[in-house]
């Protein structure tokens, strides 16, 4: 095997887009979960209101690229309220059952033929960068060394979506540490005590949820920049994934999201480049093929996160007591 291939293989997705877009999505995560006590379960729903607002809007309305974040965004807002209203008094497993069948109404709507002229349906969107990238600061040329070596372009994605993550991580912070931040921590430590003191909780909750769901269309946006847009990607299974990474760094964190997200996707580029390479030597006992190999990490990582679940479920920058809620 080329070990020396399989690392640089693997370092290069420490800045990959989808590194940063996680991390942003997970933070939104952890705004409802980890310090609102809210149970999402259809966070790939606001990235996808992210993206096709961001999309839609340069390709069929003309509008700037920073029109279309702002489009995203304030979908993302919409739609969190919508959301709200009918299911924020829900506690626990039917919220969870909401929100994933709420983000599954969205993903269909998108695949729908119905707005074929808006969406294109199943196949999705493309060819709307141009608008993003002539806004590149960046003179044409390569950038970077070893595993980190990026266009103009590609480095263009990558520091604004550092940029946004930056922005996203000091805004939790600041409220997070607020007044604001403790009522809402208090909310999801005893909703009834909170209650009890003359604070409007829906109104807090419903506050939770639009921030959480416009860190989700952020991440959403910079999943789209360097690539298309398409359905098929905002499966349920993305929300798990962004359970994982928040379980894995920290529910009730800021920097949790992050390290969750660096560590996912390391991990995942680790071993989608070391178990074929041992597949095709023979090593893996009953697995020939490459490609059946590469999935077997989805079976590693499953069995990894019910191990962080059982043993260590504040995550890696977690505090246990702040984990205590969720036993109540």
């Amino acid at each position: 095997m080329d070990w020396g291939l399989i690392l640089n293989n693997t370092l290069a997705w420490v800045f990959m887009p989808e590194t940063i877009a996680y991390a942003i999505a997970t933070l939104g995560l952890a705004v409802h979960f980890g310090y609102g006590g809210l149970l999402n379960f259809g966070q790939a729903g606001f990235m996808a209101l992210g993206a096709y607002g961001y999309a839609i809007s340069v390709l069929t309305f003309g509008f700037p690229w920073w029109g279309g974040l702002l489009v995203g965004v304030v979908a993302a807002v919409v739609f969190a309220l919508i959301l709200g209203l009918p299911t924020l008094r829900l506690r626990a497993d039917y919220l969870a059952i909401a929100t994933i069948a709420a983000a599954e109404v969205v993903r269909l709507l998108f695949q729908s033929t119905i707005f074929d002229d808006y969406t294109n349906s199943a196949d999705g969107l493309g060819g709307y960068h141009e608008s993003f990238r002539s806004a590149n600061p960046f003179p044409p040329g390569t950038y970077g060394f070893g595993p980190w070596t990026w266009s103009a372009t590609d480095l263009w994605v990558r520091v604004f979506g550092l940029i946004l993550l930056g922005l996203a991580l000091l805004v939790v912070w600041l409220v997070m540490r607020s007044p604001w931040g403790r009522v809402v921590r208090g909310i999801r430590e005893d909703e009834d005590a909170v209650r009890a003191l003359g604070k409007n909780v829906f109104a807090y909750k419903m506050q939770v949820l639009v921030l959480g769901g416009v860190l989700g269309a952020l991440g959403g946006f910079v999943v789209a920049l360097p690539s298309a847009v398409v359905p098929a990607y905002y499966l349920p299974s993305l929300t798990f994934f962004l359970w994982t990474i928040l379980l894995l760094g920290g529910a009730a964190t800021i920097f949790g999201p992050v390290l969750g997200s660096l560590l996912y996707w390391l991990i995942m580029a680790f071993l989608a480049n070391v178990l074929p390479a041992l597949a095709s030597t023979g090593m893996i006992p009953g697995l020939n093929n490459p490609s059946q190999a590469g999935n077997l990490r989805y079976i590693l990582v499953g069995v990894a996160l019910i191990l962080i679940v059982a043993f260590r479920p504040q995550g890696i920058l977690g505090n246990k007591k702040e984990m205590t809620f969720n036993a109540r």
